[in-house]
């Protein structure tokens, strides 16, 4: 009988499993300046539902990219933030916003300006 060989992961694929899709890359760049309720969350991408923002959510706590804090109040009150190794995307998320700014300005489309952004997240580096 042939002994299975484990598959080599590609670097790529691993990186998509953990923030590829929609969403995560969307949530990841928002917390990027700070910690959010999930209303702010849900106001900040409103094209998520509220199943889908949660599942999303969920699957980034369970990689270590965020953490979920939950206060025992009532109502309860739950913030995120990123994690030590949910900040390291922030290069990659920087370069994918000059990415996607260069090819609207290459098509005629219209875009937010980045510089707006990178503006709010500095003082998140401090």
């Amino acid at each position: 009988m042939k002994q299975m060989q484990k598959a080599t992961a590609c670097p790529v694929e691993v990186t998509l499993s953990i923030v590829g899709g929609k969403w995560k890359p969307m949530i990841v760049w928002h917390l990027l300046s700070g910690t959010r309720r999930f209303g702010e969350l849900r106001r900040l991408i409103p094209g998520a539902t509220q199943q889908m923002l949660t599942m999303q959510l969920r699957e980034l706590e369970q990689a270590r990219v965020l953490h979920r804090e939950v206060y025992a109040q009532v109502p309860p009150k739950v913030e995120y933030s990123l994690t030590e190794l949910g900040r390291s995307l922030e290069s990659i998320l920087l370069q994918m916003a000059e990415w996607g700014e260069w090819y609207c300005d290459q098509n005629g489309q219209e875009h937010w300006h980045m510089h707006n952004e990178i503006e709010e997240l500095a003082p998140a580096k401090k």
